[in-house]
């Protein structure tokens, strides 16, 4: 009769414990870390002929340092430094800043694309991570061009 009561009485403390445990695994699947966060500054419209300059800062919620390429893409050509490609290594403690200073002549879709790259001699740490997924980040936004 004893072993009964015993096996009565287990079973309220094992579901509060697997309760207890669930709600620790749904606080901790939501405390997850930002591989890259944008902060893109950009005009909404230009004048043709005038030169814009878009800037992106970029930091990152990881601990682990990695390789980023961060580059400019176009519905139309755009010509001159619109098409410089850069190379970081970014780190939590030391985010990084981009300019693109070029000129516009009409309307044009413009997106900007950071990538997450596996290159050595970059980052001064060997250990650059490369997430397993979500190597490409991107945003896309219309320059308006106004005659």
């Amino acid at each position: 009769m004893r072993c009964l009561q015993l096996l009565l009485r287990a079973g309220p403390a094992a579901l509060l414990l697997i309760l207890c445990l669930q709600l620790g695994i749904s606080e901790a699947q939501e405390n997850t870390r930002k591989a890259i966060i944008f902060n893109l500054e950009r005009p909404q419209s230009a004048r043709a002929g005038e030169e814009v300059t878009l800037t992106l800062r970029l930091k990152t919620e990881l601990r682990e340092c990695m390789v980023i390429k961060a580059y400019l893409l176009s519905d139309i050509s755009i010509e001159g430094p619109f098409n410089y490609k850069y190379t970081r290594c970014l780190c939590e403690d030391s985010p990084v800043t981009f300019f693109w200073d070029f000129p516009v002549n009409r309307t044009a879709v413009i997106t900007v694309v950071v990538d997450i790259v596996r290159e050595k001699d970059i980052c001064t740490e060997d250990l650059a991570v490369v997430p397993i997924s979500a190597n490409r980040y991107y945003k896309v936004f219309s320059l308006n061009v106004v005659a």
